[in-house]
This record gives C-alpha cells, structure tokens and sequence, in this order.
C-alpha cells in the first residue's frame, strides 16, 4: 500500500510517509464564522473529508483537527453592524456551519478547537518569538512578526519575500508596524473589541497565530497533513510556517495538501465577488445532499471545479443510479447458483478504486470504477445470472467503497409505520389485480416522499430528496 499526495511545498508528488507508524494527523482550515459559509468553502472541506475517509479505509489511524475562528476583524466588524456581542454571531454562524457539515456528509474532525479558547498557547507561543527576536512590540500594545528575521520566508508561496504583502485582512496603515511586510500576532487593546489579559499585555490574537497554536497543541509539531484553500497558500499558510517554524526550531508540516477553487459563472466563489451559494440555498432547488456531495467531490481536488445546474444535474443522475442500483439489489430474488465471475468483478473495481485514489486522490477514475461496476450489476440483475447470495454480497461491497464517497442512502433506512401500510395495501392490491388502487397508492406514497418503482422481483422504493 502506497499513497501518494501532492505537496504544495515540494511543488511535486511524494510518498505518504506518516511520521510516527500507522497514525497520520491532519490540520484543516475551518471556517471564521461572521457568516453563513457556501458552498465553496465546503469544496475543501469534502476533499480534506474524502481525504480522511480514504486513509482510515487504508487502515491508518487518522486525527483530525479542524479549527474555527471565533474572533477576528471580520467578526467584530459584522457583530457591530448587527447590533449584537461577538459570542453570540459566532455561536449562530457556528451551528449553521456544523448543520451544513452534517448535511453534506462531511465528518465531524476528531477535535474542532475555538481560538478564544487557547489564548494561553498563543501567548506562550508570542512570548518564544518575543525571546528569539523574529517579534516586536509598537507603541499601542500590538505584536508583529519581523519577517527580516526569517530567510526562509516565502518558500511555500514561492515568493521574493522582499516584495510587498497582498491579501491580508488587515489594512497595512491599522497598525504602526516597523515594515510593510510584517503581520499581526497580536493586536493591542481598542475600547469596543474584546481583549484579553495576558503576560504580553492586553489585546487580543491575531488570525495566523490562532491556527499555529491550535494545530500543534493537539497534532504536535512537526505533523503529517495540513489543508486548505489555495487562496490560504499566502499569507495565510507562509505565516503560519514562519512563525511555528521560528518559534520552534522545528520543522511545522511534513505535507501541504491544497484544494483549487469552486467557480460558478468562471470566477472563483467568492463573497467579494457576490457569486456565492449557500448549502440551503443549492437544496432549496430540489438537489440532494448527497448529490450536493458528490458534485464536490467528483473532480479532482487540485483543479478548479465548474459548478451549476449542469454539474449538479450530472451528480444527482449519478446518485439516483446508485440507488436504483442499491434498491434492485436489496428487492433481488433469484433461486440460483452463485456467479462465480462476481468476486473477479469486485475485485477488479476495488484494485482500479485504490489505485485512482492511491494517486493523489485521483477521483475521476475511482468514481467511473465504481459506475462501471454499477452497469455491469445492473446488466446481470437484468440477465438473472446473480443468486440471491451475490445481491447481498454486491451490496456489502458497494457500502465498503462508500465509506470513502459517503453518497450512497442510509443502510438502515426503514419507512415508518403509517408508511409501510400504504405499501403493504399497494403489494396486496397488485396482487389482487386492483390496478386503479395500486395507482392511487403510489401517488400517495409519493406525496410523502416515498417513490415507488415496480420490479419482477416486486415492488421496491426509495425516498424521494
């Protein structure tokens, strides 16, 4: 078993080598929540989840942390307009953000850590970069990292770190730092934010050092993965490493894992840009969470993915596929000898869904194993060359690859009570040739969301999303 990962630092492919046997941990990214996130910031999220799925699938032991910024500019700047206290829009954006995770499929992280609850890390992390001059204190209270202090400075965004900073969430004349250049560790007290009382003076942190004291206070230093965005590679990420980096001596992150844009109209997503679409929104336009899923999931996590209503119109046709297929398999009776060519079959697309994702996470190939696999079921349920016995174990095996894609409906999905009488009426009926009630039923059930489907082997259904 041999996985390999682009890493961005490297600037090429490598071998997956987890730093301590068997355990690889992983950093992600996770949401400022000042506001709903959309759908692109989720585009991440799904790989770094589909990339979680696959190494525990492998075998590894994962840990998975992802971090949520709970105070920060932005957040400040949206609770004044609102007219309501930080803790309150960050608990709200929080638990929305949480509902959409959930909806989407992607698995809660072993450990979602709030940056106001690890000011203490932050600090101590402040004071090494104090003591080792890579910091400074200006006039107001605020701390900034000297980046003429760290050579090395640039390497992951290949950079000339002589040039002038871009895309920072903080104007460069807000603070009276000694060079354009440098960034905030922490942001000295103003009357109407929250500050907090430390031993390098009262303020408050800022975003880049949040993630560094974070991720190595539950991963260590250095650890396997970190994820995210590319728009994160710089300043984010090259801040990140320098001051983890200088503050310790040690290396930060063995690999960097990161995701290219969702585009909707052929720009990036970007709230800047207003072309931006909530989870709620996509399903509040009849499309499925698990299509929503797999339309994120289906290219490859480093190219840009166009998404639309073409792009969600061909994951939901996918996902309807496997359920049809799914349903036919559970409803197949057949009183017949096994296939012996079925465990080739599975075999073959479970050898061709390793090797895609083996390489880099090649998503492409493993999804069309998996649906050339689906066609090929489909044709023998048509051609009554399954036993009984191979629907089950096609079954089992289709549930072993979707512990990596997560889009295949709930195993024990049971209708309710008052439901499965209306199709126990509906079998009895069509037994009793009672054609014109059996077709009332079948509105009926599909009215409550119970689509039904007529088969030789009986009636099936599944639920309409």
């Amino acid at each position: 078993m041999t996985i390999h990962l682009f890493d961005t630092m490297a600037g090429a492919t490598r071998e997956l080598v987890p730093l301590e046997p068997g355990h690889i941990r992983i950093y992600t990214c996770g949401p400022t929540v000042y506001g709903p996130a959309h759908v692109g910031n989720f585009r991440t999220l799904a790989a770094s989840d589909l990339l979680v799925r696959y190494l525990r699938y492998r075998g590894y032991h994962v840990t998975w942390v992802m971090n949520v910024t709970d105070i920060d500019d932005k957040i400040i700047k949206r609770a004044r307009e609102e007219g309501i206290s930080v803790g309150e829009l960050a608990s709200h954006y929080e638990l929305q953000f949480l509902s959409d995770l959930d909806t989407i499929g992607i698995a809660r992280p072993d450990v979602m850590p709030r940056a106001t609850e690890h000011i203490p890390q932050m600090v101590e992390l402040i004071q090494k970069l104090l003591a080792g001059g890579h910091a400074y204190v200006t006039d107001d209270g605020s701390i900034f990292f000297r980046i003429s202090s760290w050579p090395e400075y640039g390497r992951l965004a290949r950079i000339d770190p002589e040039g002038m900073r871009v895309g920072e969430r903080v104007q460069a004349d807000e603070y009276g730092k000694d060079d354009v250049r440098d960034f905030a560790l922490w942001k000295g007290p103003s009357a109407d934010e929250p500050s907090w009382d430390t031993a390098i003076g009262r303020g408050r942190p800022g975003w880049h050092i949040e993630c560094s004291a974070m991720s190595t206070t539950y991963l260590g230093q250095p650890f396997d993965i970190h994820t995210g965005g590319i728009d994160l590679v710089f300043p984010h990420h090259e801040d990140e490493i320098a001051q983890s980096e200088a503050a310790t001596g040690k290396t930060f992150v063995a690999c960097w894992f990161h995701c290219g844009f969702l585009q909707m109209g052929g720009q990036k997503m970007a709230k800047s840009l207003g072309n931006i679409a909530s989870v709620g929104e996509v399903l509040a336009r009849g499309v499925s969470s698990r299509a929503l899923r797999l339309a994120l999931i289906s290219a490859h996590y480093r190219t840009p993915l166009a998404f639309g209503d073409e792009s969600l119109q061909a994951a939901s046709s996918a996902v309807d596929r496997l359920d049809a297929l799914l349903g036919a398999l559970a409803a197949y009776r057949t009183d017949r000898p096994d296939d012996a060519s079925l465990p080739l079959l599975l075999g073959a697309t479970r050898a061709a869904f390793e090797a895609a994702l083996d390489d880099d996470l090649n998503m492409s190939p493993a999804l069309a194993a998996v649906f050339d696999l689906v066609r090929e079921l489909n044709r023998r349920i048509d051609a009554r060359t399954l036993s009984a016995a191979d629907a089950g174990r096609a079954i089992a095996f289709i549930r072993d690859l979707d512990r990596v894609l997560a889009i295949a409906p709930a195993a024990e999905d049971r209708l309710e009570p008052e439901l499965q009488l209306l199709l126990d009426e509906r079998a009895a009926a069509r037994t009793g040739s009672d054609w014109a009630a059996s077709d009332r039923l079948r509105i009926v059930l599909a009215e409550r969301g119970i689509l039904v489907e007529d088969t030789r082997d009986g009636q099936r259904w599944r639920r309409a999303e």
